[in-house]
């Protein structure tokens, strides 16, 4: 029976106790009336003035690596808590290396980081755990579940925190001889960094045509608002841009699942080319057909040279998820607009079909720099104007018989 349907038969012992003259009776219903009553406001603010916070060192951080966090938990008011359960979820693939602190959970790869405590009032009291960061990934850590109640257990109450903190696993690095590039044109032959192309995303004005401009050129209606043939003048720009595309699907038909391992080589590679693009002095972009973790969108990070573009390529790396929006081919034909005119362009992909084949020559006519890096067993055919590195990834064989050769 539940505790609030005896509050009509305490009332009902009391007032027989009063007609009776029974102090017994009044004295005993009235203590439980008074304990209900009390332990009944006690629950409805148990949870009032709680603080619950996950200290960090590093949220961010490799396969292998360790940080401590320290789990913090305050009660701040007069108020004593005289037990507090929390239940954090916590995937595995960052948990705490001491498993004892963690409880299990009917959740795949996740776990419940719990803890138990008894706060006076305005205590505050720490927890500190090493966690180990074991795979590639964006995880969510929380909200955490809290429930407390009565001195007598009598009642008790519950809360979620709205508080969801992300926890990101980078993705590892191979050596780039690994990736069969040559060692100092690792990206194909480029221009001098001095060289100065104009960017036709960036129109600055217009002026009279010239014979050795091209047709391409010509803005159509100032010409004919003048009378005499004019032509765009676009922002000069010096610096050398790298896009690197990576194609997540590693299956054909998408129907047919996924291979995991090959997924995360073709991570491994692109991570391995944008850090060697930075290294290099390129503006290093990404775009992929692949939607990021916690998202259900394809990803397209600009190109950019600023203090912090690799940690934020490194990011977007870890979030990179199985699930494509779209084909390869039509996402990079849909995504070439929005780069910048002049770029190097570098293809990861496990998958090098006729429809590929067909979109590189189309692409071959405004990229003039291509390199093509497959990890499919067959060998990529030769596509004039592109750079083909084959890496063949046999995700059935053991990873000391793999083999990778370039052309």
């Amino acid at each position: 029976m539940r505790t609030k349907a005896w509050i009509p038969v305490l009332l009902l012992i009391m007032v027989l106790g009063a007609v009776m003259n029974s102090a017994l009776w009044i004295t005993i219903s009235a203590m439980l009336l008074t304990i209900m009553g009390v332990t009944s406001w006690w629950r409805d603010h148990a949870l009032d003035g709680i603080v619950y916070n996950r200290r960090w060192h590093y949220r961010r951080s490799f396969p292998g690596e360790t940080s401590p966090v320290r789990i913090e938990i305050e009660n701040n008011k007069l108020l004593p808590v005289s037990w507090l359960r929390v239940i954090d979820p916590w995937p595995l693939a960052v948990a705490p290396d001491d498993s004892s602190a963690l409880a299990p959970s009917h959740i795949r790869d996740m776990s419940y980081l719990t803890h138990l405590f008894s706060l006076r009032w305005y205590e505050k009291t720490r927890r500190d755990y090493i966690l180990l960061f074991q795979k590639r990934g964006v995880y969510q850590v929380g909200p955490a579940h809290l429930s407390s109640g009565d001195l007598f257990g009598m009642y008790d109450t519950s809360t979620d925190l709205e508080k969801v903190e992300y926890l990101t696993v980078f993705p590892e690095m191979l050596p780039l001889h690994e990736i069969k590039l040559e060692a100092q044109n690792p990206f194909g032959d480029r221009a001098s960094r001095r060289r100065i192309f104009d960017d036709p995303n960036r129109p600055v004005g217009v002026r009279e045509y010239h014979p050795e401009d091209g047709f391409r050129k010509v803005h159509w209606p100032a010409t004919a608002r003048t009378g005499t043939l004019q032509v765009k003048v676009y922002q000069p720009v010096s610096s050398q841009v790298m896009m690197v595309c990576l194609n997540s699907a590693t299956m054909t038909r998408y129907w047919e699942g996924v291979i995991p391992d090959m997924l995360e080589q073709l991570v491994k590679v692109a991570t391995t080319i944008v850090y060697q693009g930075m290294q290099a002095g390129y503006s290093v972009g990404l775009i992929s057909n692949s939607c990021l973790a916690h998202s259900d969108q394809p990803f397209n990070v600009a190109p950019g040279r600023s203090p912090r573009q690799l940690a934020h390529l490194l990011e977007t790396l870890a979030g990179v998820t199985a699930f494509t929006s779209a084909p390869f081919e039509s996402f990079l034909l849909k995504a070439m607009p929005r780069v910048p005119y002049g770029s190097t362009l570098v293809l990861v992909t496990a998958l090098c079909g006729p429809e590929l084949q067909e979109t590189l020559v189309r692409l071959r006519r405004y990229r003039l720099h291509t390199t093509l890096i497959s990890l499919a067993e067959e060998t990529p055919p030769d596509i004039p104007g592109v750079r083909a590195v084959h890496l063949p990834y046999r995700w059935n064989q053991p990873e000391d018989e793999r083999e990778g050769r370039s052309r």
